[in-house]
């Protein structure tokens, strides 16, 4: 490849070429594994808290977030198993637990809230589809969990294309395989 330097031409290998789009965060094809990592950490954190707290304080506390209301189509807005508790402490407990991690709190604030609005988001889609509270909706349950927190940390982490789709991908798979191992642990009601 050649490079324009001033008047001359320098001429540039393809490794050194890779190593630059490797060393460049903000280089669009760059992906940033441990940025990454500590994305699926924090997405574990924020939607794994509403489930450990429910297990850990039973129905204490666990006013239902639409407080029984009733959509238009019959079916509960969202459901009685998502309650006030679990998105409290998820934003709560998320958000300290991201400068353990090495990510600013911010960071851990927008995580929680859109993982929450993702897992209400769902929630609101199963009602419509007539799915009873709690019930399975591979995809569903995974994706919008996953991809409205890192599509809103995208700005403020300069996350690529490809290290959002890495992120949504692993946690789809981690989440299936974590919700079984939580079932077998008797954390979860149900292995999904």
């Amino acid at each position: 490849m050649l490079q324009v330097r001033g008047f001359g031409v320098r001429r540039t290998s393809f490794v050194e070429l890779a190593e630059r789009v490797i060393q460049t965060p903000q280089s669009p094809s760059a992906m940033q594994p441990i940025l990454i990592l500590q994305l699926l950490v924090l997405l574990t954190v924020a939607n794994g808290i509403p489930v450990i707290v429910k297990k850990l304080s039973g129905k204490l506390f666990a006013q239902s977030l639409d407080g029984g209301v009733i959509f238009l189509d019959r079916q509960p807005l969202f459901g009685s198993s998502k309650t006030i508790r679990g998105i409290l402490f998820s934003i709560i407990l998320t958000t300290a637990f991201a400068p353990l991690i090495g990510l600013e709190w911010k960071i851990g604030v927008v995580v929680a809230i859109m993982a929450m609005t993702g897992d209400l988001f769902s929630s609101f889609l199963k009602r419509r589809m007539k799915l009873p509270s709690s019930s399975q909706a591979i995809g569903l349950d995974q994706i919008p969990e996953s991809l409205f927190p890192v599509l809103a940390c995208q700005p403020m982490l300069g996350l690529t294309v490809l290290d959002i789709v890495v992120v949504v991908a692993l946690f789809f798979i981690a989440g299936n395989l974590l919700s079984v191992l939580l079932f077998k642990w008797g954390i979860r009601d149900r292995p999904f």
